[in-house]
């Protein structure tokens, strides 16, 4: 019976949000908005959410009649003093220009323990008294909270926020919590977060932040009905509708093609030529696996291979990404090569006896109808031979290959995520010549190059924006979240068991040996000679 009335009571928060939410969706949100960074004092709130704040007031999403912003966190600081902190760390050539000295000042500091009723009264003071002196309407405020904390700390801040600190009235205002990954280390400790946090906020309320789903080709994977289409930067900055009209009714380059019949494998890569660099201690807790393909691999994962959403809207974009997880087979021992580069113990901070894996390869498979047979093969590893993050789409070889070019290697698609973003697709084609000579060449549209001058936001910015919106699709649901850790986590658990033990490679290798053989396995075919250049300005 309790259990049906936690269900019941659940249910009707949520249909009341969304209905609000739809009788308002055009309505102009005109109260006074509070963004409040809990863990103000610390290296991610200095380093990136500051920042990101500071780009988004620059270019006027932030106005300044319009938005205060509070720090809160345990240090002793002042104001003043905690501007100075961040001052340092704002994107701008010219540090004492009146756009930094006039962002500063929007900033106050509000000193407290994270369990303290004490500081989080004071902060809601501090707040409220803001919304008072810009005469907002009861009720039409909005409060925006970024924990830029450890996620240990999440539910309990979270208790402190929903008890003191939320916007009293729903009248066209709002609370909003957004939460750093990593949302737990397996299943368990996932759901168990998710619970708490749950018991106290609304999913519609709740932004758990990926930082890479907001950077810019990321996005391009979920842009309306695009399947990869080569024409699509040259669209993204026009209206958005003309830009579903386009894609969707003059193109048709990938949408054939999108499929088992014509796709070999498809790696999804994310390679660092450093290794922990200080962050040993941190790292071992986590290992390759929990900080990088767990979430950001996956999330990309799944924007490669869902199926077309019934619309752009952003429940429906990630009802697909679920489907795609909830597709995906068990990962068996044999789909798996993990790694420890030479020389990552010897960082104090991690224990003598680690097994935590610095590289990790994982083929996926997926059992639905389009991508029966295709692997993906999801790779990443610090201190290796280069730094990237790419996706690479292999097509199978021609059919009746007159032209004896299939050790040109094949057709591939890549989209190159950092550095130098760019999408190419490498093709065969005619040597220049009186021979007649197959070699591989590519179709580039390099994107530094093709919008020389235009301003790239960084993932922050958006992710921040995003949030202010009230647009959730570059955010992890909880369902989805639940989807990811449950295709892990078997593998995680018996790595943490030592069951699977990493091999050891060499720093500034491509990783160990086994990690290619997997892949020759899983049916990549390796082209050897050719090396793309990124064009030049």
């Amino acid at each position: 019976m309790a259990a049906h009335g936690e269900w019941h009571c659940e249910k009707r928060a949520f249909s009341k949000i969304e209905s609000l939410a739809r009788d308002n969706e055009n309505m102009t949100e005109t109260g006074c908005l509070s963004i409040i960074v809990l863990g103000a004092s610390g290296d991610l709130a200095k380093k990136k959410t500051f920042p990101a704040l500071f780009k988004l007031y620059q270019q006027g999403f932030l106005q300044l009649n319009d938005v205060h912003i509070f720090g809160y966190s345990r240090t002793k600081l002042h104001d003043d003093e905690l501007r100075e902190r961040i001052q340092g760390y704002l994107p701008v050539e010219n540090k004492v220009s009146s756009n930094v000295s006039d962002f500063l000042q929007l900033i106050k500091y509000v000193s407290g323990t994270y369990d303290s009723r004490e500081g989080f009264q004071e902060l809601d003071k501090a707040i409220s008294e803001h919304e008072t002196s810009k005469k907002s309407r009861e009720g039409s405020s909005r409060r925006l909270f970024y924990l830029a904390l450890p996620p240990s700390v999440y539910p309990q801040v979270c208790k402190m926020i929903k008890t003191f600190c939320t916007n009293k009235s729903c009248l066209s205002g709002w609370t909003r919590v957004v939460l750093e990954k990593p949302f737990g280390k397996d299943l368990a400790s996932a759901e168990d977060m998710s619970a708490q946090i749950g018991e106290l906020f609304d999913e519609p309320q709740i932004y758990r932040i990926d930082h890479y789903l907001g950077k810019e080709l990321v996005q391009n994977l979920v842009k309306p009905f695009s399947y990869f289409n080569l024409l699509l930067l040259s669209l993204l900055f026009l209206d958005l509708e003309t830009l579903q009209l386009v894609l969707r009714f003059a193109n048709r380059f990938f949408l054939p093609l999108w499929n088992r019949d014509n796709i070999s494998n498809v790696q999804i890569v994310f390679r660092e030529d450093f290794g922990t660099e200080g962050r040993g201690g941190y790292f071992d807790q986590y290992g390759i696996i929990r900080d990088i393909i767990q979430n950001h691999l996956l999330q990309i994962f799944c924007l490669v291979a869902m199926e077309k959403p019934v619309s752009t809207k952003p429940e429906h974009i990630r009802d697909e990404k679920v489907k795609v997880l909830q597709s995906v087979n068990p990962i068996r021992d044999e789909d798996v090569v993990l790694g420890q580069y030479r020389g990552y113990k010897d960082d104090p901070t991690v224990p003598d006896d680690s097994v935590t894996p610095t590289f990790a390869t994982v083929v996926l498979h997926i059992h639905n109808e389009r991508w029966e047979g295709v692997p993906f093969i999801l790779k990443a590893g610090k201190a290796l031979n280069s730094r990237k993050a790419e996706i690479r789409v292999q097509f199978k070889d021609v059919p009746g290959d007159i032209f004896k070019c299939s050790k040109q290697g094949r057709n591939e698609f890549v989209i190159r995520l950092q550095p130098s973003e760019a999408m190419y697709m490498k093709l065969t084609v005619k040597q220049p010549g009186l021979e007649m000579t197959a070699t591989q060449s590519e179709l580039d549209l390099s994107y530094r190059q093709r919008y020389q001058g235009v301003v790239i936001p960084e993932a922050y910015e958006r992710l921040i924006l995003d949030t202010i919106k009230g647009d959730q699709q570059h955010f992890v649901r909880r369902d989805e979240l639940k989807a990811a850790w449950e295709i892990f986590t078997p593998l995680l658990h018996r790595i943490d068991e030592g069951d699977l033990q990493p091999l050891e490679y060499e720093p500034g290798s491509r990783g160990p040996a086994e990690a290619d053989k997997l892949l020759e396995k899983a049916g990549y075919v390796q082209t050897h000679g050719y090396i793309w250049i990124p064009p030049t300005l």
